[in-house]
């Protein structure tokens, strides 16, 4: 069953800019930039409360997201909802006509199983169901 909002992912040009902008502004604690190169990014979470903000910039050009940033800017790039049965969910989303990017979940950039559904639940916002 979903649980609520797990994270916001937003797309960012320069992520230690939008960090020290954001954490400034807000007088939030600066978190670590994590690189991942398999996945050619670099993660920042920021915690708000029982919302985090997933910062994420793409380290190479040509990937899924630099795309997107050069021509439109820093923008949210997707929802992830909280789940407690993936498999389960994915299903129930299937059945409602809901199409999902992948066959399988896959093992997300914290490590969880997680999934995008293909079809706009959200408009043109991406979904994403991830494992607590």
């Amino acid at each position: 069953m979903i649980q609520g909002i797990g994270h916001i992912g937003i797309a960012v040009k320069d992520i230690e800019q939008v960090l020290d902008q954001f954490c400034k502004s807000l007088a939030l604690e600066r978190p670590e930039v994590k690189e991942v190169p398999e996945r050619r990014m670099k993660v920042a979470i920021l915690k708000l409360g029982a919302v985090q903000l997933e910062l994420l910039e793409e380290t190479e050009s040509g990937g899924i997201l630099s795309g997107s940033v050069k021509e439109r800017g820093d923008f949210i790039h997707h929802l992830c909802l909280i789940t407690d049965n993936i498999d389960k969910d994915i299903l129930k989303l299937e059945s409602r006509g809901v199409k999902m990017a992948q066959d399988e979940p896959s093992t997300g950039l914290r490590g969880k199983r997680v999934s995008f559904a293909a079809s706009g639940i959200l408009g043109d916002i991406p979904i994403e169901l991830s494992e607590p």
